[in-house]
């Protein structure tokens, strides 16, 4: 006779949700989806021992269980904290938790510049979005930010220290999917930053899946570099036989030229299929790809003010009599101004 499958019930912000022991609170919430999901820039579901270092994700337990219905003490990490049966848990419905990621946010925006006019993460950067919801309009920091020169660490790969957030994502794609893991984080405190061992070059065939990691602008494609805008440009998945990595990608075009090839991401950002630097920086044809459709992008970002859902869509501009008119009876009002 099959065993009886436990499960744990859990009720974030009044909506309850069953889940496998040892879940975390934030893949309970994934489950739940929605706005009550906590934000995450260090968690990264498909790297072992991520989590716990950016503290975006506090939560407030209000319950701890139905054996133990007594409130934790201080908010938690939702990614590093386990889920109890009858636990209940205040996301966005916490006036602490949400103060408390003001202030999160305010530590990670110290020392980060304000380049985001320059930078190539702009439009699908995680920090951006956590500063648009959960930051504050101005900053009572008054020293001297910490600088760093750029560095090449690899032919295709360019480090923004400046930028970095030590989310160590980086880190750990080089410890799991490379055989000899080469750069990670020296010195302590705010003198902590990522780099090689005396700027050795990062050559591994999957390394370049850091870029894809990247909460933020701190790693990034020398072959995209300054080329486009990412709202400019019209995501499509494809996949090729590749005998290194599994080949299912995402092409940016911008007309007929493929700008850059990234692995496919989910919902959350996170990479589904970790692809090899020959799918990233060598293939960059039409010709050298399946197209399969233009990729599923939130109605809510940036990136879907450029997109479409067909490979032939209409026509942008459609001839509107009433609008035309209206125009320039506008424009004989003004000339008649000046």
């Amino acid at each position: 006779m099959a065993e009886e499958v436990v499960k744990f019930k859990v009720t974030i912000d009044g909506i309850p949700v069953e889940v496998d022991p040892g879940t975390t609170i934030l893949n309970a919430a994934r489950q739940i989806g929605g706005d009550i999901v906590p934000p995450a820039m260090c968690y990264y579901s498909k790297l072992e021992g991520t989590g716990g270092k950016c503290r975006t994700c506090l939560v407030k337990v209000s319950k701890g269980s139905e054996k133990d219905p007594r409130p934790m003490p201080k908010l938690v990490a939702s990614c590093r904290t386990t889920v109890m049966d009858g636990m209940e848990v205040q996301n966005i419905t916490s006036p602490d938790v949400v103060e408390a990621r003001k202030g999160v946010v305010e530590m990670l925006l110290i020392n980060h510049p304000l380049d985001c006019p320059v930078c190539d993460q702009a439009g699908e950067c995680k920090l951006q979005d956590l500063g648009y919801e959960h930051g504050n309009e101005g900053t009572r920091y008054e020293f001297e930010r910490r600088t760093f020169e750029r560095i090449d660490i690899g032919d295709k790969i360019q480090l923004h220290m400046n930028r970095c957030i030590l989310c160590y994502r980086c880190v750990y794609v080089a410890n799991q999917l490379t055989e000899e893991r080469e750069h990670g984080v020296l010195n302590r405190g705010d003198h902590s930053e990522i780099s090689t061992f005396i700027e050795k070059a990062l050559d591994h065939d999957f390394v370049g899946n850091v870029i894809d990691v990247c909460p933020v602008g701190a790693l990034t494609d020398k072959t995209f570099r300054f080329k486009n805008r990412v709202w400019f440009t019209k995501p499509v998945d494809a996949h090729r036989n590749c005998p290194t990595c599994a080949g299912k990608v995402t092409l940016w075009y911008k007309g007929d030229e493929v700008l850059r090839v990234t692995g496919r991401k989910d919902e959350y950002g996170e990479v589904e299929d970790f692809i090899c630097n020959t799918c990233r920086f060598e293939t960059k044809h039409t010709s050298d790809w399946t197209l399969e459709e233009p990729t599923p992008v939130d109605h809510e970002s940036v990136i879907g003010a450029n997109h479409y859902l067909a490979f032939n869509p209409p026509s942008v501009i459609h001839e509107n009599k009433k609008l035309q008119l209206a125009n320039e009876e506008q424009l004989a009002r003004t000339e008649r101004l000046k």
